[in-house]
This record gives structure tokens, sequence and C-alpha cells, in this order.
């Protein structure tokens, strides 16, 4: 009888798992392995909320498979030891794992090449289309998102046949000694995101089906953060709790299915943020050096200032800008922030304190359950104007006019701003412009209450594009 090894990185998931399935194709009985790596449970990106929810991932998993007669073994080490000794306890002809674009996953594999008998087989299943099949026809990668999405699109959609089935058994023959998957940290009983693959395919279900499916109005509105407008799928994407082909699927699915021409359009624009997750794994995959510095390089020039002082107060959400404040608050309580807040706190950081894109990455990787290397990194870099647009420099983001246009009523800013919530709908954006007898029925006093904004937008822009502009010569 044959073993083979089935490696889980970021595929926390049976259903249209290629690897699995890859596994399973070629030996009579595979081992599921998760190896804790102390280089990632320790580095610097990591957040207690993500390793939460990659921890109970963990442990559905490990029910969804002791469900059909197998044991997920959890080991701790470094990859190539643990798989090297785990080849050798059970014999193993080979083993399986989801291809990873990021630089440490890729030096990872080879370290396993190297040091493992056994061959390691790496199938897709992180990308929808992967990034050497999205490429020009000289073989270059696409550095825009405009022709590339064209690309992707002109390949066949993908349809409910291709997604892989969960295998019925998962029976082990051998013993297999692991250890306990760690207790701690853990998310609250009360959590918005629940983890494991059963809730990842209800929220997409929830999302996409149905001819009144919020996907048909999604972009009406996917902006409006005081709204359930997106799938929330992100941090299922993540950890593949859900497989990116099976949401795709359900993007088409949707587009065909409309019952209007703007709810197809509507579907239509989430498919596009799918394609915009596999262009920034594609970017990723073929410029590495993004993870360490800017996608256009003439930028590493620009004269940050750095203020300490400022930054701290960005991250906790007392920088005296209402919408700015909400959804830094949201992000700590939450371990996610809607994707609008997200553009407009990306840009009052790099653009308003001029503090180095870098340093809000870094915050966002350890505050985010959703935390990923590729799509954080672009994202950044878009809002940072030195990613793969082609002359971004200049769009800064108004962080009052990002609050009165999708935050009309201040919901977000009230929920997230209590201070500020027996402010006046004029002035909730703009509390500084109330007068002393104003903020003193309103029971919030700035500078006291809820702090005076600490930077003036205006003179912050000017100095912003002039340090842009000082970089291009």
């Amino acid at each position: 009888m044959t073993t083979a090894i089935w490696w889980i990185r970021r595929d926390l998931r049976l259903t249209d798992n290629q690897a699995l399935a890859a596994a399973l194709a070629h030996a009579d009985q595979v081992v599921p392995v998760f190896v804790l790596d102390p280089k990632l449970l320790h580095s610097q990106s990591v957040g207690e909320k993500r390793l939460a929810f990659l921890l109970g991932g963990l442990h559905a998993l490990a029910t969804d498979i002791a469900a059909r007669g197998g044991c997920l073994i959890v080991r701790s080490g470094e990859p190539a030891q643990v798989l090297a000794r785990l080849c050798q306890e059970c014999a193993a002809v080979a083993i399986y794992a989801e291809r990873d674009v990021s630089p440490y996953a890729t030096a990872r594999d080879v370290a396993v090449k190297e040091a493992v008998m056994a061959p390691l087989i790496l199938t897709e299943g992180v990308a929808i289309r992967t990034p050497a099949a999205i490429v020009k026809k000289d073989d270059a990668p696409y550095t825009v998102f405009t022709p590339y999405s064209r690309r992707w699109r002109a390949r066949p959609p993908m349809q409910r046949s291709d997604i892989l089935p969960a295998p019925r058994t998962l029976k082990l023959d051998i013993r297999i000694d692991g250890e306990a998957i760690p207790p701690q940290p853990s998310l609250p009983q009360i959590e918005a995101f629940p983890p494991s693959e059963a809730e990842a395919k209800a929220r997409l279900d929830h999302f996409s089906q149905g001819a009144q499916a919020p996907i048909y109005v999604y972009a009406e509105d996917r902006n409006r953060p005081e709204m359930e407008g997106t799938s929330q799928l992100s941090p299922y994407l993540r950890f593949g709790m859900i497989s990116s082909r099976t949401a795709a699927v359900a993007a088409y699915t949707a587009v065909e299915s409309a019952p209007t021409a703007a709810a197809r359009a509507s579907a239509d624009a989430w498919l596009n943020e799918l394609i915009w997750r596999d262009f920034y794994l594609s970017i990723l995959h073929h410029f590495p050096y993004v993870r360490e510095g800017s996608f256009r390089r003439q930028y590493d020039a620009i004269d940050w200032q750095n203020d300490e002082t400022l930054y701290a107060a960005w991250c906790a959400g007392q920088t005296g800008y209402p919408f700015i404040d909400a959804a830094m608050r949201q992000l700590a309580t939450l371990g996610w922030m809607h994707n609008r807040a997200r553009m407009a706190v990306a840009s009052f950081l790099v653009k308003d304190l001029l503090i180095d894109w870098r340093w809000g990455e870094r915050w966002f990787m350890q505050m985010l359950i959703d935390g990923d290397p590729a799509a954080n990194n672009g994202g950044w870099q878009w809002s940072a104007g030195t990613g793969t647009d082609a002359a971004p420099y200049f769009r800064i983001f108004n962080p009052t006019a990002q609050g009165q246009k999708f935050d009309p009523d201040g919901v977000y800013v009230r929920r997230w701003a209590p201070e500020l919530r027996t402010v006046p709908d004029k002035y909730i954006h703009e509390p500084w412009r109330m007068a002393r007898s104003e903020q003193l029925r309103a029971g919030c006093i700035i500078g006291q209450d809820y702090p005076a904004p600490i930077v003036d937008h205006a003179q912050a822009r000017e100095r912003a594009l002039a340090a842009y502009k000082a970089t291009r010569g």
C-alpha cells in the first residue's frame, strides 16, 4: 500500500483541493500534515487574530478529516526537517502541496526538495489562473491591471465541473503521531469570522445565490462601510477555506443568472476583484522585490517624515479625522477593515502624514485576519502610488470627503468612534468645526473627548506632492 503526504499550507479545505486530489490519485492513502513553522509563527508580520483564525481553521479541518476516517497530523519545526522525518516514518512516495508565490514560500519549497528523498509535487490552487498562465505573447508578465484583466477574461470561464469534490474517505491504515493544535491564541466565542470551510461556503452561497443576492448590488453597496455590501470572504480565501476557483464559479454563475443588466454588471464587478487578487499574486511571483521596496523603484528615494508620534496616533485611531479613526478602530476590534476604508487610511498615512507605506503594510499584516503578502502589498503600493499604476502619485484621498461621500449619515463613524455619537450630522466628519457651545451640547469637546486633527490636509497634500515630484527628476 502506497502512502503520500498532503502538506497543507494555505488550503484548509477538502473541496476543490488540487493537492489533496493529486495525492489521492497517486497513492493508496494520504497523510494530511500541517507544519507549525516557527519562522512564520514568530515573524514580525504575524498577527494574533490571524494566527487564532488559522488555528481555528485547523480545528475545523481536523474535524472534517476525522469524519472521513483520517487524522490531521500537526507537527512543529522547520518544514524540511519535519517532512524528511515524516517521509521516513510513513514511507511516503511523494509530498503534494499547493504552489505559493511569496519569496519565503518559494525558498521553503527549495529547501524541502533538497532535504527530502520523496519528491515534492506542487499543484495549483492559490490563484484562479496561475501567474505563468496570464502573460504577454512574449511570455513577459503584465504590470498593468487592465491588459492583464483582458487576457485573464479571454480564458474560458470556470465551470462547476472544474470544482473537485471532497473525498468520501481519508482513512489511514498506519498510526502517525502528531501534536495537539495549540490552544492559544484563540478567537472569542462571538466572532465576526468563524473559521471553517463550512462557514466559507455558507458565506459564498449567501452572497451569490438567488435573485436578491447581495452580489447583484455589490457595485452599488461595496463602497459603503456601514453596510454589509461585500462578501467578507477575504479571510477564507487567505487560508484557502474555500478555493479561489469556487469563488470564480460563483461569480460567473451570478453573471449568467443576473436578472437585469445592472445586476450583471454588479456581479461582474465582484469577479473583477477576484482578478485583482490574481494580479497581485502574479506581481509578487514575477517581482518578489516588492516585498522589500517600491515596484517603481524611483519612489524608494521619497523623503519620508516617519514621525513616530503621528504613526502611533494613526494606529490607535486618534487622528482627529472621524472616518480614518473609525476604520482603524474597526481593524483593531475585528482584525478586518472595509476595503473603501483601507484605501482611505492608507492614503492618509502615506500622503497626509508622509510615513513610509511599508510601516502601514507591516501594521496591516500584524492586525488583519486576511493579511496576505500579495494583496496587502499590492493594495498599499496602489495607495502609496509606488506600485503598478502608470502615474498615480497624485492620487490623494481627502479624509473628510471620503467620510462624507461613503458614510454620509455617519453610521460607520458613530459605531466605531462612539464619542462622536451625539455630534450633529453636519459635523460628524468635521467635528472640529463645531463652536464651543455646540461641542458642549454634543458632549464632545475637541481636544479632550476627541482629538483635533493631527495634520492639516490641504497643507499635507502639497507637501506630499512635492516629496513625490522630487523623486521624478
